[in-house]
């Protein structure tokens, strides 16, 4: 628990008296339970990971190692009760045709898609479509998006830091084997590599640029997550929309799905 804890104050650059005066405590007592000649309480435990911003399953990791049972539940999404998450998140989907929006969990793994999305994966490779379907592969694999993406060095680049941002915040094996092997996909696949958005539309935010159907789209993605959640799934989930980032874009898409 000393150093997972000393880790994580570590990586937030923050002193151990800072950390005392956030959590109502004192710098002895942080420093005593960094060395193990202290046993903190499992109240202790989360009010430190709370300050410290420590993700929902790392979380339960030091509660772990200080010695008490995991505070918070990792539920599947096809647990009945998540029915009503199911639900919320169908129905944001679909509010959102015909743009693409896709829900994935903290491995990438797509967990829902709209009609949009699925529009755009026309022409992936079946093997990469196969359940469990990864947004990762699908999108930078030389069989998935990747050969159609016209700033595919740019796009990758994004999404790896992504990735990368991600794997500073957690320990997940499975989660750096992905990085290494979507990191390992060529390069040269892509389209040819132009400016982000065409015309006169300056871009506003980094563009994924995607040829499909005889078209040129350009899109933004924007992220959403839950805000304090207390289940490890709902934690991970996150729900990506990819906007127009140009006039054209969105009315080729109405033009497309209708």
């Amino acid at each position: 628990m000393g150093a997972l804890l000393r880790e994580w104050r570590d990586r937030r650059r923050i002193s151990q008296l800072e950390l005392a005066l956030r959590a109502d405590s004192s710098a002895r007592h942080i420093s005593f339970i960094e060395t193990g000649r202290a046993r903190p309480s499992q109240e202790m435990v989360l009010r430190l990971a709370e300050h410290l911003d420590v993700p929902v399953r790392e979380r339960n990791a030091l509660l772990i190692a200080a010695g008490y049972a995991p505070h918070y539940p990792e539920t599947s999404v096809d647990d009945p009760s998540m029915g009503p998450l199911r639900e919320g998140m169908e129905r944001l989907l679909t509010g959102y045709d015909p743009y693409p929006a896709v829900v994935v969990d903290g491995m990438y793994q797509v967990v829902a898609a709209n009609r949009g999305m699925g529009m755009l994966l026309e022409g992936v490779a079946e093997h990469l479509l196969r359940p469990p379907m990864n947004a990762m592969r699908i999108t930078l694999h030389p069989d998935g998006l990747a050969p159609r993406i016209r700033n595919l060095r740019e796009w990758r680049g994004h999404l790896l830091e992504q990735m990368e941002r991600q794997l500073a915040l957690m320990r997940s094996s499975p989660l750096r084997k992905l990085y290494e092997e979507v990191s390992a996909y060529p390069v040269g696949v892509g389209g040819r590599e132009e400016a982000a958005v065409g015309g006169d539309h300056a871009p506003f935010a980094l563009p994924m640029v995607i040829e499909h159907a005889g078209h040129v789209l350009s899109f933004v993605s924007t992220i959403a997550t839950f805000n304090t959640p207390m289940d490890v799934t709902v934690s991970e989930l996150a729900i990506e929309t990819l906007l127009p980032a140009d006039p054209e874009t969105a009315r080729t898409l109405r033009r497309l799905m209708p």
